[in-house]
């Protein structure tokens, strides 16, 4: 908008100069037209009033001033021209402008500042123009072409500026693109390196493809064996018949497994935990059934004992558990019992030594203390019966 403001001042400077010249022309004309003799003189005198015959010299005067005048309209015309080529091109550069990065504002804005010092020089100038001091008409043609010169430079060195603007912002963007891509080069190299230095450090840690013999030295242990050779510390303890918590002598040599024999070794560890752990859980489930069973038979025994009291049930059953072969055997026994928390008695017979657990009024409360009895791991037995005390 600045640049067109300015294309329309320029254009009425040339219009108002090319005004200001005819008048001067038109004056100039009239100053050597010959003048009445009352016009140049107060008192005419009988010599003056006859009329001056014109001169060739005033012709050629005329003939002068029009070619001139010719010369200035065209003048006035071509710059005419020039300036609308100028107006053409200084809006396609503005619509180009507008289109450019944010980057080319400023520049833009810089360019627009001078354009409008510009401006109100040429609006100084044109009030200049306004005043009674008359120019010449080479002075006026000189200053419209100066002006148009200085917004041609203008319109040029905007778009010098516009264009250096885009090369630098192509070249930073390049220069971005290629320093990324330099980045994301060296990462999967030092990534590729990292890899094959993991891979080396690997195959360096791996168990030896053949048994190999190893010379404890001072701070070995087999943890760190272990480590050292990548395969656990039970594969290598198994390998040479040691528990994994053994300590190491200076000195002793102890065989270093292969690759094949770690992988048959850890199978087997792998399949002897297993059976320990099937083993573990069976326990387990054993004991939690015997619990279970000792914590029912002793909850029978209870109500059992209660319902002999309620009915007063007469006559005392035991509940025999073993009959030994004599008198030591059954101390013994008797002595495994009475830790397990019954009351025991032994009876001697003409068949052995009875181990007789109670006595039990009712035989209903007999059968139930029985029931605990074979269910008690403690005591581990299952042929208990009952039999009549007294």
């Amino acid at each position: 908008m600045n640049f067109s403001r300015q294309a329309l001042l320029g254009i009425g400077m040339i219009i108002g100069g090319s005004v200001m010249l005819y008048a001067m022309v038109q004056q100039i004309g009239d100053s050597n037209e010959p003048q009445p003799a009352s016009a140049m003189v107060d008192k005419p005198s009988p010599e003056q009033e006859s009329p001056q015959p014109l001169t060739t010299d005033i012709e050629t005067e005329k003939r002068i001033l029009a070619e001139k005048q010719k010369e200035r309209a065209a003048r006035v015309a071509e710059q005419e021209k020039r300036a609308q080529q100028f107006l053409t091109e200084q809006e396609a550069a503005e619509a180009e402008a507008l289109a450019k990065a944010r980057a080319e504002s400023q520049q833009y804005m810089a360019s627009s500042a001078a354009a409008a010092e510009e401006s109100d020089k040429s609006d100084a100038e044109k009030n200049d123009a306004t005043t009674p001091i008359k120019k010449t008409s080479a002075a006026a043609s000189a200053e419209s072409e100066t002006n148009t010169g200085n917004q041609q430079k203008a319109a040029q060195a905007q778009q010098e500026a516009q264009r250096q603007a885009a090369i630098k912002e192509q070249a930073a963007a390049k220069k971005l693109a290629d320093s990324k891509k330099e980045a994301d080069a060296k990462k999967q190299a030092d990534a590729a390196a990292e890899k094959k230095q993991a891979a080396a450090e690997a195959a360096k840690n791996e168990p030896p493809k053949s048994p190999s013999d190893y010379q404890v030295k001072r701070g070995d242990g087999l943890i760190k064996l272990a480590r050292q050779y990548n395969m656990p510390v039970e594969v290598l303890a198994q390998a040479n018949n040691l528990s994994p918590s053994t300590s190491l002598q200076l000195g002793q040599n102890i065989t270093i497994p292969s690759r094949k024999q770690v992988e048959r070794l850890a199978r087997e560890a792998a399949a002897a935990e297993q059976a320990r752990e099937d083993k573990r859980q069976k326990e387990e489930a054993l004991a939690k059934k015997s619990a279970d069973a000792k914590r029912e038979a002793q909850q029978k025994l209870s109500e059992a004992r209660k319902e002999v009291k309620e009915t007063d049930a007469k006559g005392s059953f035991g509940v025999q558990v073993a009959l030994a072969n004599d008198q030591a055997k059954a101390d013994e026994l008797a002595k495994k019992f009475k830790s397990a928390g019954y009351q025991v008695k032994t009876s001697p017979t003409s068949r052995g030594v009875r181990v007789i657990v109670g006595p039990e009024r009712g035989k209903v409360a007999a059968l139930a203390l029985k029931d605990k009895i074979n269910s008690d791991p403690k005591v581990n037995t299952t042929s208990a019966w009952v039999l009549y005390w007294r």
